[in-house]
């Protein structure tokens, strides 16, 4: 398991960007939100989505961070300078530790995708297989990770606008900031 921060500290390719956050409930729910208005960037990145190539880090971008308390995953909703929404990040945790400041999580490397109109893919089940074989994750979380990713998945393909409506409640937090 890899510890993730929210607000992107150390990643090499952000050169400058601004973080803020703010706790927040949700029909219930703690969530800690966060968004990262991405300044310059070392170099744009463009991920393969569904055989598409998206282009979701540049400079002028932004990025919304929600991380639900009581959750096995964590969001993040990339947007262009112009905030089209690009896609949906889902990250499958083991834990969470809602600390504003210092907001991070534990990732077991396997991600959902999705796109704005509710079409996901599972990715990055290579780098959960070669922690297994490391020895970094034993086989029940393995088996959390898949059984998360599925859930997700089937949520996604159920009601994806559950989906739309949380990020639209945290980004209207954020913004009212």
């Amino acid at each position: 398991m890899k510890t993730k921060y929210l607000d992107k500290r150390g990643w090499r390719r952000l050169l400058q960007s601004n973080y803020h956050e703010k706790i927040i409930n949700y029909k219930g729910e703690k969530i800690l939100t966060g968004i990262i208005d991405i300044i310059e960037v070392r170099s744009p990145l463009t991920v393969p989505v569904l055989d598409k190539d998206v282009l979701v880090c540049d400079d002028g971008y932004h990025w919304l961070q929600i991380l639900p308390e009581g959750r096995n995953y964590s969001m993040t909703v990339m947007y262009d300078d112009d905030w089209n929404t690009l896609q949906y990040y889902f990250d499958i945790n083991y834990k969470h530790i809602l600390e504003p400041a210092n907001a991070r999580r534990k990732d077991i490397y396997l991600d959902v995708l999705a796109l704005p109109d509710g079409r996901c893919e599972l990715v990055d089940q290579r780098d959960l297989e070669l922690a297994k074989l490391r020895g970094e994750i034993a086989g029940d979380l393995y088996n959390f990770a898949y059984k998360t990713a599925r859930h997700i998945m089937d949520e996604i393909d159920r009601d994806f606008s559950q989906f739309e409506a949380l990020v639209s409640h945290c980004l209207n937090a954020l913004k009212g900031q």
